[in-house]
């Protein structure tokens, strides 16, 4: 942006270091500033930037409490709930934890706490800041306080004046979870690396230039990727996506013990979700595969254990983020068959059977679904091969054997070979019924090689006779409800021609829509805004954007 012949840069940068625990562990982003003169004259250069109390608690009438410090060349802002709430949110905030605004202390910084107006008039009139700090704790809406840095940069001409600052959150206290052990708190896992809050900021802030370096090799290597699989528009999704599968995660415990948790973010705030970490999976098997099983290894621990007294998978390890506590009565969300087919299963050695009722993850429950079944029945083939990997032939067999038997009854049960073109039905018999089968993917992603080419030759030419002006609707129960992550998984094992239709319909509406928030994956495929009454925002499910780049190499969709 510019001011009169000033230009002012500012980056922003949330670190994405996948397979860097250390790093990964903090909960910080950067706001580097640069400014420069545009007509090589020298100009006069005053910087103010400041955080309002907001950033400690969800709700305005809670009182915040905050001070002012310096450590290690910085100086910094730190902002506090007064009243903590260990392991509670409010409107999807931490209410417990220390909020740090900080910068490197330099000639010319001042700073100064307040209310808003007072400080930004502050500003406004002279410039700078008074160094003075309001000592009067309140209610976040009353006074509205404020903490703002000013910078005097004097003379800038053309070579550029930058000045770094960070923000981050520290929690000692991260997750409440019931394991092996039973109730327990696991902390940060940056607890593991840094004696207190002070030596995690500092760390961070002066590690500005490895950290940017290693994000940009990823962000580069993740463009790079996704243009050479299918395009710009391809992208486009993965690049918006990175950040926000991640964000949904926090790596706890210790450095001998360590688990990767995800929160459902906008939906409901369950945590752990199987059937938000299996469409989120793609972009951890792309980044780095130890992740999958770090978020599934809470949920082993707690079945293990006999916290959950059901047959089958639980659904999530609690009803809302950070709060792991798992269901001990067994009244989770029931969704048997896709959860237990989503991963959880084989590592139990445990099998499912399909109730005529069973919910998917988008939809109520629904007798007979012709995507879920072929979830299952690529689930138990997929078991085969484990337990023939560990030398169990008979089960391996067995397991193999019947997947193919179901294979063949649901080509028989879930097609509509009559309609022109053919097309898998949403429910068996249904002729009237359509929808995407997303679930497709699992047998070109574990190679089963169990689906017919045929099956996949068919979707592909059916999707360009239903598609609209952003996309393809999920199914036939609503003409326009689409979902983003499982149009990626279509686009992943379709022809090139459908995969390229239906990723350009997503980032058309990615670049069109109406919506103002975060990334959705529920939207409308007519009108391109996103679904209203349905709160689906900034969810970790557009980790699957990356299903395109986590199939096995060489892989070919039929034609």
């Amino acid at each position: 942006m510019t001011a009169g012949n000033v230009e002012l840069k500012v980056t922003f940068l949330s670190p994405l270091t996948p397979k860097d625990y250390k790093r990964q562990s903090l909960i910080f982003s950067y706001m580097d500033i640069e400014v420069s003169s545009l007509d090589g004259s020298e100009h006069d250069v005053q910087l103010y930037t400041d955080i309002s109390a907001e950033w400690a608690s969800g709700s305005l009438t809670e009182v915040a409490q905050w001070d002012f410090g310096s450590t290690d060349g910085l100086l910094y802002h730190k902002v506090w709930k007064q009243n903590q709430q260990t392991f509670t949110e409010v409107s999807d905030r931490a209410e417990w934890g220390n909020w740090y605004y900080a910068t490197k202390q330099v000639d010319g910084l001042t700073y100064m706490s307040g209310a808003d107006v007072d400080v930004r008039s502050m500003f406004d009139k002279t410039g700078s800041l008074g160094n003075r700090k309001d000592m009067k704790f309140r209610p976040i809406n009353q006074d509205w306080p404020v903490f703002g840095y000013a910078l005097n940069m004097g003379s800038v001409g053309a070579t550029p004046r930058k000045q770094l600052f960070t923000i981050g959150l520290c929690q000692e206290d991260a997750i409440h979870f019931l394991g092996g052990t039973g109730l327990t708190i696991l902390q940060s896992l940056w607890k593991s690396y840094f004696g207190n809050d002070l030596a995690a900021l500092s760390f961070f802030y002066h590690d500005y230039d490895e950290s940017n370096k290693l994000s940009t090799d990823l962000d580069t290597q993740i463009s790079g990727d996704s243009k050479a699989a299918a395009g710009d528009n391809y992208a486009i999704l993965t690049t918006l996506a990175a950040r926000q599968a991640f964000g949904a995660t926090q790596l706890v415990g210790t450095q001998d013990k360590y688990f990767l948790f995800l929160k459902e973010i906008s939906s409901n705030g369950n945590t752990q979700t199987i059937d938000v970490i299996y469409p989120a999976s793609p972009i951890f098997y792309y980044t780095n595969p130890d992740l999958v099983k770090l978020m599934l290894d809470p949920h082993f621990e707690n079945q293990e254990n006999g916290h959950y007294p059901n047959k089958y998978a639980e659904h999530d390890l609690g009803t809302h983020y950070p709060n792991a506590t798992g269901h001990p009565d067994g009244n989770d969300e029931a969704m048997p068959v896709e959860e237990c087919a989503m991963g959880v299963v084989p590592r139990n050695r445990q099998r499912c059977s399909l109730p005529s009722n069973s919910p998917p993850t988008t939809s109520p429950a629904l007798a007979n679904q012709t995507n879920l079944a072929l979830k299952e029945i690529i689930g138990l083939a997929a078991m085969g091969e484990m337990s023939r990997l560990v030398g169990d032939t008979n089960s391996s067999d067995y397991y193999t054997s019947t997947a193919k038997d179901y294979m063949t009854k649901w080509q028989t049960l879930g097609i509509n070979k009559s309609a022109n073109p053919p097309h898998a039905t949403l429910t068996y018999n249904d002729a009237s019924t359509h929808g995407l089968l997303y679930n497709l993917y699992n047998d070109a992603l574990l190679s089963t090689h169990l689906v017919p080419d045929s099956v996949y030759t068919m979707q592909s030419t059916f999707y360009p006779t239903i598609k609209q002006q952003y996309g393809v609707p999920l199914d036939t129960r609503n003409p326009f409800y689409t979902k983003g992550d499982w149009e990626v998984f279509c686009a992943a094992v379709a022809s090139s021609s459908t995969r390229d239709m239906l990723i350009g319909d997503l980032a058309k509406w990615v670049g069109e829509t109406s919506s103002s928030e975060p990334f959705s994956d529920l939207y409308e495929t007519n009108s391109g805004v996103q679904t209203p009454g349905i709160d689906f925002k900034a969810r970790p499910v557009m980790g699957g954007m990356f299903a395109l780049l986590v199939l096995p190499k060489g892989y070919v969709a039929p034609q």
